[in-house]
């Protein structure tokens, strides 16, 4: 078993690249599945839930390589329209080949998705959204089964703006009968990257990045070729270590038009920001301000994937601060790992209440979910001492080579292997 040590107290410095953003780079590997073609995807990020998806669409039939960042898969080879239970179940992210399934076969069996333990994230606006389409399902335990004898364009009203329903419905659309239109529909960048993809591959999608999204069905989509684009998240990561440790970095390839409310947040903190199109400098003293009161909200809000991290980073301010969760309910596990150093936190249901009034030290903790990960390495980052982090694949899901790109700052991070858990394994 790997864990991350980490021996804080150092400003970072220098100069870091992100890399591909993950939470398009899913969405658009289950949209090759309806080109009965070869598709290419560039600034593909090596982290392991790129991996388990290459894995479940291999499963599928898919012939794929993956090499220097350039993922191609070619699904013309496609053999069964089931999701490999054993992959499947690992994360999240793939119920979204549920869509893209039902797109090319009409016909699809999937299971309910695994990932990480922030809340109960259920997936019936998936599954309304697809029914209105004429999608009929049937569950047996943790199997769906969903079948279409034509899939019919049509409206559909989204109550919460959810990323996934989005991409699924998109995903279904694009090979629609007709037209759909998709009101309350989710405007991350993701969804505009993905509806770029479907329109060059052929398809007819207006209004990406509004909560409005017409989708004019087309009958077949054709090869192509993409690039992702830099993880705003990740770079949100970097930026909130630097705050925390102190010091001045630049951090490129950042959708910085995207990031606005994080950078916002980091100036209220009392950082210094110069941002570019695709770069952004910060400066720190590490004499953080608290801030009064924020909560996460759906794209173009203050992003879930940046709370944890923005937590870990308040604990080093001066003063109150208070962060209310209003996407996932469980997302405040990582108060638990940060107490473990010193942090002196409160939960009061949907609101994290941080009172950062004296310096974190070092200790033994655990990643329980990918964001919450990060935020124990900004932690221990900026603490006094030793962290090891444990249970740090959950980290490795969304985060290629956060180890190294902080070496680069100055910071002193190693990935390191329980040699006991090694021998115990093999006995």
């Amino acid at each position: 078993m790997s864990f991350l040590e980490i021996n804080g107290g150092r400003k970072l410095y220098g100069t870091v690249s992100v890399q591909g953003a993950k939470n398009a780079v899913l969405p658009m590997m289950a949209a090759a599945l309806l080109n009965q073609g070869v598709t290419v995807i560039q600034n593909v990020p090596n982290i392991l839930d790129v991996i388990h998806m290459i894995h479940i669409m291999e499963g599928l039939g898919c012939k794929i390589s993956y090499e220097n960042e350039i993922l191609t898969l070619d699904a013309s080879c496609l053999n069964t329209n089931e999701l490999p239970s054993i992959w499947a179940g690992k994360m999240r992210c793939s119920i979204i080949l549920l869509g893209a399934l039902i797109g090319r076969c009409k016909d699809a069996v999937a299971y309910y998705p695994g990932g990480c333990s922030i809340g109960t994230r259920p997936i019936d606006l998936h599954i309304e959204g697809l029914k209105k389409m004429g999608v009929a399902f049937t569950f047996e335990g943790e199997k769906i089964r969903a079948k279409v004898d034509k899939l019919i364009g049509t409206e559909i009203l989204l109550p919460f703006p959810s990323v996934g329903a989005t991409e699924n419905i998109l995903l279904a659309a694009v090979k629609a009968h007709g037209t759909t239109c998709i009101r309350g529909a989710a405007r991350e960048p993701e969804i505009v990257e993905l509806c770029q993809m479907l329109n060059t591959m052929g398809g007819h999608i207006e209004g990406a990045g509004s909560d409005t999204i017409l989708v004019y069905g087309v009958a077949e989509l054709h090869d192509c070729s993409m690039k992702v684009s830099g993880d705003r998240i990740v770079a949100a990561t970097y930026l909130m270590a630097a705050a925390a440790c102190g010091g001045e970095i630049m951090v490129t390839e950042a959708p910085c038009n995207y990031m606005n409310t994080s950078l916002a947040v980091l100036e209220q903190m009392g950082c210094k920001i110069r941002k570019e199109e695709r770069q952004v400098e910060i400066h720190s003293d590490g004499n953080l301000c608290p801030v009064p009161y924020i909560r996460t909200e759906p794209y173009p809000g203050f992003p879930t994937d940046v709370q944890s991290q923005l937590m870990a980073a308040l604990c080093f301010s001066k003063g109150r601060s208070v962060i209310e969760e209003t996407i996932f309910e469980d997302r405040f596990h990582t108060a638990l790992e940060l107490k473990k150093m010193g942090a002196d936190i409160i939960i009061e249901g949907r609101r994290a209440l941080i009172y950062a009034d004296q310096r974190l030290c070092g200790a033994d903790v655990e990643a329980n979910d990918l964001r919450g990960g990060a935020a124990l390495v900004i932690a221990g980052l900026a603490a006094t001492g030793r962290t090891r982090i444990t249970s740090c694949q959950h980290i490795f899901r969304g985060y290629a080579r956060i180890d190294t790109d902080i070496q680069q700052l100055g910071a002193n991070i190693v990935k390191k292997v329980d040699e006991t858990e090694e021998n115990r394994a093999g006995i």
